[in-house]
């Protein structure tokens, strides 16, 4: 099949049409009875909270393409306004079906564990006391209405932010007739407020925020009328957008860009169920949106607020059984983390093992006084009180060379990210920003150490971020490694990042924006080539994202040439398997369990000769040509065979993997009769952790 025929756009899947897919994976969970009750309460809320970024930024950039008349038609050929039409009708069959599994499943298996929201109709004359007596002390004070007439016009409302709209009868204070008025609420107050009861205890009673302002929304008109109370929220474009061909201080640049994401475009209004029609449509003339841009919500309005329940109750046995994560056996026999990486190369698996060996790589770097220099890349972290921070910071104040990469435009981490930049530049670290143009996306830590007459090279590479907490959350790989020749790839890298001279040649390492993508595309095309002449050929790859068409063209010829291509694919797929004659020996899985799957490794079965690689980097357009990426070999024998096995376990998955079709459906995997179930993350904890 030709180049061309390749392209047909019928081989390709939309990539916000699949990001929406993955999103109803996400809430699929809820209807997983294998999953304790708390936990599907999170994916439910994890659903919404993804669905407000999709607004946010995938969404808004479709209407911004719209609006500068900007040609954007993916692989897949469609009209950008069809494909916004497609977008609201999936996106409100999945907001309906959100509330569904809110009040039809979750909320009535809650109140069965003593776990009630109690709506205003149902509160005791002693509840009744206790709210009033909480509306006049926590709410009153905080809560300012405003009125609409000529002189308050519509006020600015920020994004994601819930909001009241009012509809009033009757005069003000100074004798003016006013019919409406807007009542923020500030973020600082909680959504969910605990009505009764301890957290120990075995029944609970909850009041949502929105119900208590109801209750004595008149307390703030004084000798009017309220009509009408509905709650609303507005979604805004959050991409922030800096010209770095222009800007001289990139830092400076992004502080004073960061207030605008909360007065970005509209991209989605939400209102309450019951918020009449005129309402609505005054709501969307205020903010320029169309009927396709407002959403009903058949309860709260912001479901991602319900993810507080979890912490406010002691029930254990409604969340995922605790375990340890787990140090490998060579780490533990040897505190002295330098001695044992020069006995071979260490993977680590987060989270099933712990992110502890990363964390004591740079402590004990910091503290040795034989380590001159620690360069490190940084695009997410938990921010200023941060182990890996706290170790940079003190090893810039013993007198090291620091060198940090800090990516400011990590998307809503930036704010973060400027703070921990200026900390780091207070300690004396050397802070610089990567490339214009180019995220920095690549994990990498460089030590340098002296040893006797010679200096040694100690790195750290990984596929996820250098951030403790999701390192709990996220499965992703680690190498730490003295290998010369790797170490030199990575002191390559940072001076790329940090000079303007051209680099060598890397002598392992493949690097986005340089030879990742050419790397891969030769690499496929090798498997094809074997498979064409009878040698064995096979293609593992797990990432977050697959979206490049060239990358996406290069696995069909393969399939066409015999290739059996095996690919693990959380989120966005933009390749159709199954396809007769294109794609019939590509197999897509996608698997949503307890942790977010965010590893990406790529293996090749190079006929007698394999190659495992570890990679910042999915396969996408922006990680392959306008990030500087990091991918890395898996060398040593016991890793590698380690990640295939591991690889092997996700494809075997029958308990949360779901198999993409060519119809670009997915269709959850269940476990044959008379079948073992196997789920890979929960096998993982029993071979790498250990339950508490």
């Amino acid at each position: 099949m030709s180049p061309d025929e390749l392209s047909n756009p019928e081989f390709y899947i939309n990539r916000e049409l699949s990001l929406l897919e993955f999103n109803e994976r996400v809430l699929q969970q809820v209807n997983i009875e294998d999953v304790p009750l708390l936990e599907r309460l999170k994916y439910l809320c994890i659903s919404s909270s993804n669905l407000d970024e999709f607004f946010e930024i995938r969404v808004a950039g479709l209407k911004q393409i719209i609006e500068f008349e900007s040609p954007h038609l993916g692989p897949e050929n469609i009209n950008i306004h069809d494909l916004l039409s497609q977008i609201s009708e999936r996106a409100h069959r999945l907001v309906d079906e959100q509330y569904q599994l809110l009040n039809d499943k979750l909320l009535p298996e809650l109140k069965e564990e003593g776990i009630h929201f109690l709506k205003r109709s149902e509160w005791n004359a002693a509840q009744q006391e206790w709210v009033r007596e909480f509306f006049e002390m926590e709410l009153l004070p905080m809560l300012t209405p405003i009125g609409l007439d000529p002189s308050h016009p519509f006020p600015r409302i920020l994004n994601k932010s819930l909001h009241f709209i009012i509809t009033l009868k009757g005069k003000d204070a100074f004798g003016r007739n006013r019919d409406m008025a807007i009542l923020p609420a500030p973020r600082a107050l909680p959504r969910l407020i605990q009505l009764d009861g301890k957290k120990e205890d075995r029944v609970q009673n909850y009041v949502f925020l929105s119900s208590i302002i109801h209750a004595h929304i008149e307390d703030f008109f004084p000798g009017m009328k309220v009509t009408g109370c509905y709650q609303f929220r507005v979604t805004r474009n959050s991409d922030l957008i800096v010209d770095e061909d222009v800007v001289e201080d990139l830092l400076s640049a992004m502080e004073g860009e960061l207030p605008s994401r909360r007065y970005g475009d509209e991209t989605r209004l939400e209102t309450a169920d019951n918020c009449p029609n005129e309402i609505s449509q005054f709501l969307l003339e205020q903010f320029g949106l169309t009927d396709a841009d407002h959403y009903q919500c058949q309860g709260l309005v912001n479901i991602n607020r319900l993810m507080a329940l979890p912490d406010m109750v002691n029930r254990p046995e409604l969340t995922f059984p605790l375990f340890s994560p787990s140090i490998p056996p060579r780490l533990r026999k040897n505190s002295d983390i330098f001695t044992t990486i020069r006995k071979g190369d260490i993977l680590l698996h987060h989270p099933f093992h712990s992110f502890t060996p990363v964390i004591d790589f740079l402590r004990q770097a910091a503290a040795d006084p034989g380590v001159l220099s620690i360069k490190q890349t940084l695009y997410r972290t938990t921010g200023l009180e941060s182990p890996i921070i706290k170790a940079l910071i003190a090893a810039a104040r013993a007198g090291k060379e620091v060198i940090v990469v800090v990516e400011l435009r990590a998307r809503f981490d930036e704010e973060a990210n400027i703070a921990l930049a200026h900390q780091l530049q207070e300690a004396g670290a050397l802070v610089v920003y990567g490339v214009v143009g180019y995220k920095t996306h690549a994990k990498m830590i460089h030590v340098v150490r002296r040893e006797g007459e010679k200096l040694r090279n100690y790195i750290h590479l990984g596929t996820g971020n250098y951030h403790a907490r999701t390192a709990r959350l996220y499965t992703d790989y680690g190498l730490l490694s003295c290998d010369e020749k790797m170490a030199q790839d990575v002191h390559q890298i940072f001076l790329q990042l940090t000079s303007l001279g051209r680099s060598k040649k890397l002598n392992k390492m493949l690097q986005s924006p340089f030879t990742l993508f050419k790397g891969i595309i030769s690499r496929i095309d090798r498997e094809a080539k074997n498979a064409s002449e009878g040698v064995p050929s096979r293609i593992i790859a797990k990432m977050n994202s697959l979206v490049e068409p060239e990358v996406i063209k290069a696995l069909y010829r393969a399939s066409q040439a015999g290739v059996k291509i095996e690919l693990i694919i959380r989120g966005i797929c933009c390749l159709r398997p199954g396809i007769k004659d294109v794609s019939e020996n590509i197999r897509v899985v996608s698997v949503v369990g307890r942790f977010l799957e965010h590893t990406r490794v790529y293996y090749f079965q190079n006929d007698d000769s394999p190659e495992l690689f570890g990679s910042s980097a999915d396969w996408m357009g922006r990680n392959l040509h306008h990030r500087v990426e990091s991918c890395f070999p898996i060398e040593e024998k016991g890793s590698r065979a380690q990640i295939i096995e591991e690889l092997e376990l996700y494809l075997s998955d029958n308990c949360q993997a779901w198999n993409l079709n060519a119809d670009a459906e997915y269709k959850r995997v269940v476990a044959g009769k008379n079948k073992p179930k196997i789920c890979a993350q929960r096998e993982l904890i029993e071979q790498l952790a250990s339950w508490d």
